[in-house]
């Protein structure tokens, strides 16, 4: 259950000393991110430390947003809960954080379809080159604007939560 907007991240984030305001990697001081929700219904996405809200976000989707991921190609944005496993500061989306989707329910379901679950789901900005189309444009990622994706890559560890419900 979400709670009450804690409301200090954009506050406390800063970007690092000695680098222009320009530079896409910032500093994050304050409480830390526990846990991600992303409402796929509503296109929103929380950062909560607890039950506090410290961010939220609009977001886009995969192209074929409503229900679960089954296998690789079907535009769909996995629900479920998963972690971040990853930092990439070298994206072709300006910057992103892996999920740790394929699990291992994830890959037995498309095996028994005889097909691959698919991987490499992001969330991040927007793309380095050419531009994104519409809304819900990825093929099965998070997406939201590149300032948002500085602020979630400073804020956001390693090893956090994330719980994306339909």
């Amino acid at each position: 259950m979400l709670r009450r907007e804690f409301g200090i991240g954009v506050l406390a984030t800063a970007a690092i000393a000695g680098c222009t305001q320009s530079s896409k990697f910032q500093r994050y001081f304050g409480p830390p991110v526990t846990s991600i929700v992303v409402n796929k219904g509503a296109r929103s996405m929380y950062l909560l430390h607890n039950e506090d809200i410290l961010e939220s976000y609009k977001v886009d989707l995969g192209f074929a947003p409503v229900g679960h991921k089954n296998f690789k190609g079907d535009g769909k944005t996995p629900e479920g809960t998963y972690l971040i496993d990853r930092r990439n500061p070298n994206s072709s989306f300006h910057l992103s954080v892996g999920l740790s989707y394929p699990n291992s329910q994830d890959i037995a379901r498309a095996k028994a379809a005889g097909l691959s679950p698919g991987g490499d789901i992001f969330i991040h900005g927007q793309p380095t080159k050419g531009k994104a189309k519409g809304s819900d444009w990825t093929a099965g990622c998070i997406a939201v604007k590149n300032k948002e994706i500085e602020q979630i890559y400073a804020m956001v560890q390693t090893g956090t939560l994330i719980s994306l419900r339909a």
